[in-house]
C-alpha cells in the first residue's frame, strides 16, 4: 500500500490525476478521525490530507476563515475563540464515539461529513455555513466553487453538494466558511425525572415559546449520568439551552420557568458546566465507551421518536438519548439483534426518517447497508452524480454504497 501526503493543492490534483489514469482506488483521509464510518474500504493506495494545513484567510470583522482541507478543527476553534467567534453549527467530534482521540477532526471532513450539533435547530449544519471551495475531481479536474462573501449566486452551488458526500465525489483542498459571534452568556434549564414522551412534550412547549431556546435535549434515567462526568446526577434530564446577552438570558430562563414551571424539578447550570453538558451530548459521549457495540444516528420527527424508541425497545436491548427537540435519537444496540432491518421498519411505520450507522466492527459494516438505503429516482441521481464527477470510482469506492 502506497500513502500519498501532499503538503499543496498542486501535489494533490497531481495524485488524483495518476490514480484516474491508471484506475486506481484512493482512500481519502484527513486524520482518519471517521475512518469507521461507512462500508470498509478496499484499497490498494490512500491519500492522505494531514499535511495540506494552515489557515489562508480569517477576517473576523467579514465573518469569513478559509483554510486547507487537513487542517485540524480543533486549532481553527481555537482562533475563533480568541476573537470572540464560533462555527454556529457547533460540528461533532466522532473521535471518542469511535474510539479515537478528541479534537483529530479537519475542516475538509466537517463538510465531508455535514457536521452539526446541538445548535442544529437554530444555526443549521455546516452545508448552511459553507461559502466556497477549491477541490479536484475524481477526473483529476480542478475546481472551484462560491467565493469569499456571504452572498455569492454565480453559477451551481457545488459547495453545498460536497456536503454528505464523504470524499466520494471530490477532493477538498480549501474551504470557506461563513463564523459568527459566539454568545456572550450560556445558561442551560433542566427539567429533572421526565420520562420520555413527557420530555417531548417540554421540549417542544419550550421551543414554541418566545424564549429563543438555542438546543434542546432529552437524557433518559441512567444516560444522563454518562453526561459531565456524572456530576449532575443519574436521573432523568429534560436540557433547554438559552444563549445570548445576559440580562436577555435572565429574562427568557425565568420565563422557561413560569412555562414549565409543573413540568418537575427545575436546575439552572450556567457557564463552563452548560458548555459541557453541550459537548457531550455533541459528541455522543454517553456511548463513547471505547467498544464497537453499534451505535446508530436516526433522525425523524421529533412527534414519532420517541413513539419508534419505545417499539423498539420491545425487540431488542437499546439505550437512546435524544437531541433536537428529539428529532435526533442516538441508539446503542447489541450486534446480534436484527438491527437493521428492524429499525428501519419501525422508522417507516412512525413517519418515516433516516438511520445511520455510526459505529460497529468492520465486519458488520460490511454486512450492513451503513447509510439510509435512497429511493429507486435519488440512488438513480446519486448515481449519475457520481458518474460525473469520479467516472472510474477511485475515490472512496463502496463507502456509501
Amino acid at each position: 500500500m502506497t500513502t500519498f501526503t501532499p503538503s499543496s493543492s498542486t501535489e494533490t490534483l497531481s495524485t488524483i490525476q495518476w490514480a484516474a489514469a491508471e484506475e486506481s482506488p484512493l482512500e481519502i483521509l484527513g486524520h482518519g478521525s471517521k475512518r469507521g464510518i461507512g462500508r470498509p474500504l478496499q484499497t490498494e493506495h490512500t491519500l492522505d490530507l494531514s499535511k495540506l494545513t494552515g489557515v489562508t484567510l480569517y477576517e473576523p470583522a467579514e465573518l469569513v476563515l478559509s483554510a486547507r482541507a487537513g487542517t485540524p478543527l480543533a486549532e481553527i476553534e481555537q482562533l475563533l475563540a480568541e476573537n470572540g467567534q464560533q462555527f454556529a453549527f457547533e460540528p461533532m467530534d466522532y473521535g471518542p464515539l469511535l474510539g479515537g482521540a478528541p479534537g483529530r477532526g479537519t475542516i475538509s471532513g466537517v463538510l465531508a461529513s455535514n457536521l452539526s450539533g446541538p445548535r442544529r435547530l437554530k444555526a443549521g449544519a455546516a452545508r448552511d455555513h459553507i461559502l466556497g471551495i477549491s477541490a479536484v475531481s475524481g477526473r483529476g479536474e480542478a475546481f472551484k466553487s462560491g467565493g469569499r462573501v456571504v452572498k455569492n449566486v454565480t453559477g451551481y452551488d457545488l459547495s453545498k453538494l460536497m456536503a454528505n458526500s464523504w470524499g466520494t465525489l471530490a477532493v477538498l483542498t480549501d474551504v470557506t466558511f461563513k463564523v459568527l459571534p459566539a454568545a456572550e452568556t450560556e445558561v442551560t434549564l433542566a427539567i429533572r425525572g421526565l420520562l420520555d414522551d413527557a420530555a417531548v412534550a417540554a421540549m417542544a412547549l419550550a421551543l414554541g415559546s418566545s424564549a429563543e431556546v438555542s438546543s434542546a435535549a432529552h437524557l433518559p434515567e441512567r444516560i444522563a449520568a454518562r453526561v459531565a462526568g456524572g456530576k449532575h446526577g443519574s436521573d432523568a434530564a429534560t436540557l433547554l439551552r438559552v444563549e445570548g446577552f445576559g440580562p436577555s438570558v435572565v429574562y427568557r430562563i425565568e420565563a422557561l420557568r413560569k412555562l414549565l414551571g409543573k413540568a418537575g424539578p427545575l436546575e439552572e447550570i450556567a457557564g463552563e458546566a452548560s458548555k459541557t453538558i453541550w459537548r457531550d451530548i455533541r459528541d455522543c459521549r454517553p456511548f463513547s465507551d471505547g467498544g464497537t457495540r453499534p451505535v446508530w444516528r436516526v433522525s425523524m420527527a421529533p412527534s414519532q421518536a420517541h413513539h419508534m424508541v419505545m417499539a423498539l425497545r420491545m425487540q431488542a436491548a437499546v439505550d437512546a438519548f435524544y437531541d433536537w427537540q428529539g428529532g435526533l435519537v442516538w441508539l446503542s444496540m447489541r450486534e446480534d439483534d436484527p438491527e437493521a432491518d428492524l429499525l428501519r421498519g419501525l422508522i417507516r411505520k412512525y413517519g418515516g426518517g433516516h438511520a445511520t450507522l455510526v459505529r460497529a466492527s468492520a465486519p458488520h459494516r460490511a454486512a450492513l447497508p451503513v447509510f439510509e438505503p435512497q429511493p429507486p429516482h435519488l440512488a438513480a441521481l446519486s448515481a449519475r452524480l457520481k458518474a460525473e464527477f469520479d467516472p472510474k470510482q477511485i475515490l472512496n469506492p463502496g463507502r456509501m454504497a
